[in-house]
């Protein structure tokens, strides 16, 4: 009888056992490659743009691209990021737009005089960034830094006036510029 009753609780193990479901595997969102982020800024006034540019194609040194901005001249910003690696091009750009509510631009500057101020909002009325407005004071130099943050506590203090202080989220990229105004 012990014989049987030992039969039958292996059995109902191995039916219990195999008859579980295995959760399925939970796919994270990964991160947006980023090869190319290249920032255009066009003066209000009329007169040529000034295109800040970075690459990197994991080969060594990236490519950055600096300029020279006017003193006391209003400028409208634009960000472009690019994954360069596939042919052709891909434009995430569209896709930190899209999820907007996610994803937050901060710029830091150096630079006296030098103020970068959102003109995008996302779905909830919180800045993105890939749209600004520069406005510089007087001469000067020294760095422009663009971090793009993806899952920033927006409503945290500071952060919808480009404060990354309370941001936390994961950085996408962050790239630092050497920037002249004259």
């Amino acid at each position: 009888m012990k014989k049987v009753f030992h039969i039958l609780m292996f059995m109902v193990a191995i039916i219990g056992l195999s008859s579980c479901d295995k959760d399925d595997p939970v796919i994270p969102n990964e991160g947006e490659l980023i090869t190319t982020l290249i920032y255009t800024l066009t003066p209000h006034n009329g007169g040529e743009s000034v295109v800040l540019s970075f690459k990197d194609m994991g080969m060594g040194q990236p490519e950055v691209v600096t300029g020279t901005l006017k003193a006391n001249t209003s400028y409208s910003g634009a960000i472009r990021l690019l994954n360069e690696i596939e042919n052709p091009a891909i434009d995430i750009s569209e896709e930190v737009k899209e999820e907007g509510d996610e994803h937050q631009f901060f710029y830091l500057s150096t630079i006296e005089g030098l103020n970068v101020n959102y003109t995008d909002v996302d779905e909830d009325g919180l800045p993105i960034g890939l749209a600004t407005q520069v406005v510089t004071m007087a001469a000067g130099s020294g760095e422009l830094t663009i971090i793009l943050r993806h899952e920033p506590a927006k409503g945290a203090p500071g952060v919808s006036d480009g404060d990354i202080t309370n941001a936390g989220g994961e950085t996408d990229i962050e790239v630092t510029f050497e920037v002249d105004v004259e």
